[in-house]
């Protein structure tokens, strides 16, 4: 009692959800992407908003976060601005020349 009419349906619809599933796997994994993406931009707006506003404020520039320490990004010298407009230095002097040099 073979009815080959009803398995060449059979076929054809397994082929059909075999297309759909690969479509919802492919969609599955950038919705996941996505998500993941927008938990970074969550943390990362987080952080900004828990930086205090007094500091932000001392020099007129932002403090960010960079590599999980605050610093503050030194704006750009144009024509005529003095280098007092930039912020003050806080990281260690370099070491002195000849230091660390090999021959």
């Amino acid at each position: 009692m073979r009815d080959p009419e009803a398995l060449e349906r059979i076929a054809a619809r397994r082929a059909e959800l075999d297309g759909l599933e690969e479509q919802l796997v492919k969609r599955l994994s950038e919705v996941r992407t996505e998500r993941g993406e927008l938990a970074v931009a969550e943390r990362v707006r987080q952080r900004v908003s828990e930086q205090p506003a007094d500091g932000r404020a001392e020099a007129g520039s932002p403090v960010v976060q960079v590599a999980g320490r605050a610093v503050r990004p030194a704006p750009d010298r144009g024509p005529g601005v003095a280098e007092s407009a930039l912020p003050a230095a806080t990281t260690s002097p370099p070491p002195p020349s000849g230091a660390g040099v090999t021959s």
